[in-house]
């Protein structure tokens, strides 16, 4: 999520039942009034499974979404930003969202860190000893070096909805294994095998293993799935996303 230059996402440190921290997650827009898009994105909310949407309030203004309440986790508080991530005519989103205390009562870090480290020595994507995990005061921050963009991915993943963590820090590094050349090759041809992406606008520069996507898609779906496969490509350091949105209806030359 720190990667995007379409979506930037600052995670923080809070305090149980504490003070909410603000990220803006820069989208696209469509003709939509603020009240239909708020009716959207609380159905948007509903629909998910994972997220109490009694805990969690909508304001919409100027197609700006901004969400406060709390959530359980980590992991739902991001399962929320990315449901109303996928809402048509959202221009922006303000994370308000603040984790609160478990129910089960304060868990220490040493617990924290002891069953991320346990999380994440079991997934069989990771390899075993490759991820170090640090926890003070509820933030927890993952290191070390790995091979491939989704396995940093996942790492991330295996700790979110553990209880008693209020951010995620990935810090992971990835260790190039191919060439610069034969990354951008690998990645072109992934682009245009998509059936998600075909007929899209799509330009890639890859420079020291850092790839830059440029060019215009049809939705936000779209946009995450060049993503997607750019992190995918071998030996990618990092991946900024500078893709333009435009709904088909405001696709011009």
């Amino acid at each position: 999520m720190d990667r995007l230059a379409i979506t930037a996402l600052t995670h923080k440190a809070a305090a149980p039942l504490a003070q909410a921290h603000r990220s803006l997650h820069m989208l696209t827009t469509v003709g939509k009034t603020d009240t239909a898009l708020k009716m959207d994105v609380l159905a948007q909310l509903q629909f998910e499974p994972s997220i109490k949407i009694a805990d969690i309030s909508v304001l919409v203004k100027d197609g700006v979404v901004t969400l406060k309440g709390t959530a359980a986790s980590f992991g739902e508080r991001s399962s929320a930003v990315r449901a109303v991530k996928r809402v048509a005519g959202v221009r922006a989103i303000a994370d308000d969202i603040a984790v609160s205390r478990p129910a089960s009562g304060h868990h220490p870090d040493s617990d924290i860190a002891a069953a991320a480290a346990n999380r994440i020595n079991w997934s069989t994507l990771i390899p075993s000893g490759a991820v170090q995990v640090t926890v003070a005061e509820g933030q927890l921050t993952l290191e070390g070096e790995l091979e491939w963009g989704y396995q940093k991915h996942a790492a991330e993943e295996a700790v979110q909805h553990l209880p008693g963590v209020h951010s995620v820090s990935n810090q992971i590094t990835i260790r190039p294994v191919l060439t610069s050349e034969a990354t951008d090759i690998h990645l072109k041809s992934a682009l245009k095998r998509s059936a998600l992406l075909e007929n899209t606008s799509i330009q890639v520069e890859t420079e020291d293993r850092h790839v830059t996507l440029t060019g215009r898609v049809r939705s936000y779906a779209e946009s995450e799935e060049a993503e997607r496969l750019a992190w995918a490509a071998p030996g990618i350091l990092s991946v900024d996303n500078h893709l333009k949105v435009e709904w088909p209806w405001d696709l011009t030359d």
